[in-house]
C-alpha cells in the first residue's frame, strides 16, 4: 500500500468520523459499517479505557480501514497509540514537545490549532495539514476564510461543533480538505449496534 501522508489524509473522505468508544467489542462492526457507507477512515479518541484496544482491533481485523488516534495530548499518548496500531494521529492543540513526538513517529498527523500563531508554528515545521479545533467556537468558516490569504499553504480539517448541515459549507472552502465529526457514529446507535443506520449516515456524508 502507498505510504499514507498527512496531505492524503484530508483527501480520503469528506468526513473523518470522530469516535468515542466505551466498548472495544463494538470497534470492528462499527468500522465495517462505516466502510459499507464509503468512509475508509476513523479516528478513535483516547478518551476512554477502551480506546487503545479498539484501535488494535480495527487495525488487525478491518485492514481496509485507516484507523487513527485522536485526543493526543502527550508523548505518552503518542507512544501508546502507535503501539496499538494507529496509522495517524490527531491532537486538539500544539506544543513543541507534542509536535516533536508526533513527527518522530513517521506516521501522518494533524496537529490542532485555534489561532494564527499556532498555525504559523505548524507551518514553520514544514507541516501544511492541521486540525482547526474547536472549529465553531474559535471562528468557524469566517476564521478559515480569513486565513486563506495570509496562509495559502495551510490546509485544514475543522472539527468541533460541525453538523451534517454545516459540513458541506466548510468543505466548500478552498483551504479545507475534509471535516471531522461525531454525527456519523452517535452513541445511541453504537450502543444499540444499529450498524445499518451508521452505514446510511456514512453514505449520506458524501452528499
Amino acid at each position: 500500500m502507498t505510504t499514507l501522508t498527512s496531505a492524503a489524509l484530508l483527501d480520503l473522505s469528506p468526513v473523518i468520523p470522530v469516535v468515542v468508544l466505551d466498548d472495544a467489542d463494538r470497534a470492528v462492526p462499527l468500522a465495517q459499517a462505516l466502510l459499507g457507507g464509503g468512509i475508509p477512515i476513523i479516528e478513535i479518541t483516547l478518551r476512554t479505557p477502551a480506546a487503545l484496544a479498539a484501535i488494535t482491533a480495527i487495525a488487525e481485523h478491518v485492514p481496509d480501514m485507516i484507523v487513527g488516534a485522536g485526543t493526543i495530548t502527550s508523548p505518552t499518548h503518542v507512544d501508546k497509540a502507535i503501539a496499538a496500531g494507529a496509522q495517524f494521529l490527531v491532537s486538539p492543540g500544539t506544543t513543541e514537545t507534542l509536535l516533536d513526538a508526533m513527527a518522530d513517529t513517521g506516521v501522518p498527523y494533524l496537529p490542532g490549532i485555534a489561532t494564527v500563531s499556532e498555525a504559523l508554528r505548524v507551518l514553520e515545521r514544514g507541516q501544511r495539514e492541521m486540525k482547526l479545533f474547536p472549529a465553531e467556537a474559535c471562528g468557524g468558516r469566517t476564521f478559515l476564510q480569513s486565513l486563506a490569504s495570509p496562509l495559502p499553504d495551510a490546509r485544514f480539517c475543522p472539527t468541533g461543533g460541525i453538523t451534517p448541515d454545516t459540513a458541506p459549507l466548510y468543505r466548500a472552502l478552498p483551504n479545507v480538505g475534509c471535516v471531522g465529526g461525531t454525527w456519523l457514529t452517535p452513541a445511541k446507535l453504537v450502543t444499540a449496534a444499529d450498524w445499518a443506520q451508521i452505514t446510511q449516515l456514512a453514505t449520506d456524508a458524501h452528499q
